[in-house]
């Protein structure tokens, strides 16, 4: 049997939040990597991921089929962790997650390379959500170039790098109100770590080829008590005040311009009105990180070890 060494990995966004956990764990399993990014000289941070040359960063841009195709040279497997969550000039939806991957994929097909491609749970074309309908174009696009892609929809990622607890978390800092829009709309937070195993299995090729799996954590959650645990592990009392829908979509008509944490854009509020958990489908057939021999980890379990910076006292106990 060849060494994993022998084969090389075209990681498609391998410096995001999910990317740098899919190096980690395909550098423990000796691939060698070859990370995809619009802006290399920021990705250095991914070499001491492996052993020295193990990983290497390349210049390739979804909306230049070139640099991707470039990007494919002598690669055996594609993986597209590609995505966006607001849109910002030339990076719409449509660009990135759909004719994007549909890039990825053509590149893909064109060197004879297995393919993993990065989606979302919602994933849908008939969506009111731009973003969902995109992620679902993507889906398509993907299968039609390389029937025998396999496809990942994680549930809403969390993890030390992530947009969602350390940003309620950052609120929790500042305020003492923070807005619930959803509060009981379900979700099924998935660890990061076990997103990017799930990925490197796939890899191994342990997943099922053509499939498209959900990955959900251990827990089904409301927003109401996502948000409460935050608060809890990160020991600080704050009131909850509920927001209709249509209150909320107002306001993100002008929070969609503002900084960090404070960012809310119309389509996440659109979002937000439709559960976010794994389907009884998949759990019948056995697409999930369960069926995968992935125990996944909680919320509870995890967070405190990164979320303990947002105490008042830090690690430390007041």
């Amino acid at each position: 049997m060849a060494s994993n060494l022998e084969t090389l990995v075209t990681v498609f966004g391998g410096s995001g939040f999910l990317g740098r956990n899919v190096v980690r764990a395909l550098c423990k399993r000796d691939y060698r990597i070859r990370v995809a990014v619009r802006r290399p000289e920021l990705a250095g941070f991914l070499q001491p991921s492996g052993k020295v040359g193990q990983v290497h960063t390349v210049q390739a841009n979804l909306r230049y089929p070139a640099s991707v195709e470039a990007a494919m040279r002598d690669s055996e497997v594609a993986i597209n962790l590609v995505g966006i969550l607001t849109e910002g000039g030339a990076q719409s939806f449509d660009a990135v997650q759909a004719k994007g991957a549909e890039t990825v994929a053509k590149a893909a097909a064109a060197a004879g390379a297995r393919m993993v491609h990065v989606s979302a749970i919602g994933a849908d074309p008939q969506s009111p959500s731009h973003y969902a309908r995109a992620k679902a174009a993507g889906e398509q696009a993907v299968l039609a170039a390389v029937p025998s892609a396999t496809i990942f929809r994680p549930s809403v990622m969390f993890g030390p790098e992530d947009q969602f607890t350390n940003r309620f978390a950052a609120l929790a800092r500042i305020s003492p109100v923070l807005p619930l829009i959803g509060g009981g709309t379900k979700m099924q937070p998935a660890y990061v770590g076990d997103v990017a195993t799930a990925i490197a299995d796939a890899v191994d090729g342990k997943a099922k080829q053509g499939a498209t799996y959900e990955l959900g954590g251990p827990e089904v959650l409301t927003m109401r008590e996502i948000i409460e645990t935050i608060l809890a592990i990160t020991e600080r009392k704050r009131t909850l005040i509920p927001l209709p829908f249509s209150l909320a979509r107002f306001q993100a008509n002008f929070l969609q311009f503002a900084p960090g944490a404070l960012k809310l854009t119309p389509d996440q509020v659109t979002l937000l009105e439709r559960d976010n958990v794994v389907s009884e489908a998949a759990k019948a057939a056995g697409l999930t990180l369960e069926g995968l021999g992935i125990t996944p980890d909680s919320l509870e379990a995890i967070a405190p070890q990164y979320l303990w910076r947002f105490r008042s006292a830090g690690q430390f106990q007041r």
